[in-house]
């Protein structure tokens, strides 16, 4: 498989409820992290006292982050009113010649920053707020 291109990692918002979604304007950088707890179910017969793990048992997550310009865009504008809402839409995070995740996340901060010689900058941060899918391209 060729190296792929960090700019087609988008990541898209559903901009009305109805599952149309279009790419956060703006980003530079963006990242996808999936987590999963441990739990841990090690005893005094486990073989060898090595750790033994429960399968399948953890609380599973995802967040993403982003940084770029800021460009007053309509998905700017929708950002800042999922935060303010506190409303968790669906989200789309596309991966180059893999897959899309899909799935509810919440914006758990949003950050503006500019300097008097440079350009308006934001960060966001989302956490995942439910059951992901995963469709192969």
């Amino acid at each position: 498989m060729a190296a792929q291109s960090g700019k087609d990692l988008l990541v898209k918002v559903d901009m009305d409820g109805n599952g149309v979604f279009e790419t956060m304007a703006g980003l530079r950088a963006t990242r996808l992290s999936f987590n999963a707890e441990q739990v841990d179910v090690t005893s005094l017969e486990s073989a060898g006292g090595w750790r033994e793990l429960l399968a399948g048992a953890g609380v599973k997550s995802a967040s993403i982050s982003g940084a770029g310009i800021f460009r007053d865009a309509a998905t700017d504008e929708r950002a800042r009113q999922i935060f303010f809402d506190g409303a968790t839409p669906g989200f789309q995070v596309v991966i180059p010649d893999f897959g899309i995740v899909e799935g509810a996340f919440q914006i758990t901060s949003i950050e503006y920053a500019g300097s008097h010689d440079g350009e308006a900058t934001y960060e966001m941060s989302m956490a995942s707020a439910g059951a992901l899918t995963f469709t192969a391209i």
